[in-house]
């Protein structure tokens, strides 16, 4: 059985910490994708790197700056909604037609993508963040 105490110091000290942790991860698996698209890093992607200004690669630039964004945790709740709302598209429009089922149709990731970055919407950046810097700053 979990002592009471125990729990409350999960909750209150270790939850925001694994939070900021969340953000971290999640933003440094997104930025490869965005590498991928438009560096070729760290594997060129099979059909070539896309045009300029093509879905593909506005995708790209959204998984690269926002990825960054999100990485240092600065201006994370308007990033995560665009974000969130980028992998809701490209799960309908490329991952959905192919088939009903997300593990059939490769969508899978963007459906976790969506739904993480869409709580970190409601939840902030937390603790170990830029957007954190920012605001003991402005209080003092």
């Amino acid at each position: 059985m979990v002592r009471t105490d125990a729990l409350t110091t999960l909750q209150t000290e270790w939850a925001p910490r694994l939070l900021s942790v969340l953000r971290v991860v999640a933003a440094l698996i997104f930025l490869l994708h965005g590498t991928q698209k438009l560096l070729g890093f760290p594997a060129p992607p099979q059909n070539g790197l896309p045009a300029v200004l093509s879905q593909l690669w506005i995708g790209g630039v959204l998984e690269l700056v926002g990825g960054l964004l999100l990485l240092v945790g600065l201006f994370t709740r308007p990033v995560a909604l665009i974000l969130s709302g980028e992998m809701a598209v490209a799960y309908w429009m490329f991952h959905a037609p192919r088939n009903l089922y997300p593990t059939l149709n490769g969508g899978d990731a963007a459906i976790l993508y969506c739904f993480v970055f869409l709580y970190l919407v409601a939840a902030g950046p937390g603790p170990w963040s830029a957007d954190a810097l920012l605001r003991r700053r402005v209080r003092t």
